[in-house]
């Protein structure tokens, strides 16, 4: 079930985007698996179906999702891993560790959140 949290500074279409993605990263979501139409989503999280359609082309341009035309949107296999995208987030991370030992939070606080984080990846 998708959350929405309206005070994220984030566009909604994004977060149901992340959301999703992260489904894939986990197994929560597998390869084959059905997503819900897109009424059907709007209508669980009481939105505007554009903004579901947004996320899913999004989804699909980036690979996660194939839309099928009178059958629906369905995951694909997890994308090829980006290099340049993975050695970004990873130095951002680290300035972001970096900077959050500075204010006083803990290596152990770091890794405990990252271990809640990525919880169900190994699940």
């Amino acid at each position: 079930m998708k959350t929405l949290d309206f005070r994220d500074s984030r566009p909604i279409y994004e977060q149901i985007v992340s959301q999703i993605r992260q489904e894939i990263a986990t197994g929560i979501l597998r390869e084959g698996d059905q997503l819900p139409s897109v009424r059907e989503m709007a209508g669980s999280l009481s939105i505007n179906p554009n903004t579901i359609q947004r996320a899913y082309r999004e989804l699909e341009a980036a690979g996660w999702i194939i839309s099928v035309p009178g059958k629906g949107s369905f995951v694909c296999p997890l994308p090829q891993t980006n290099h340049s995208e993975k050695a970004h987030l990873l130095e951002t991370f680290d300035q972001t560790s970096v900077a959050l030992i500075e204010l006083g939070v803990s290596p152990m606080e770091l890794i405990t959140r990252i271990t809640q984080i990525g919880g169900g990846i190994h699940a």
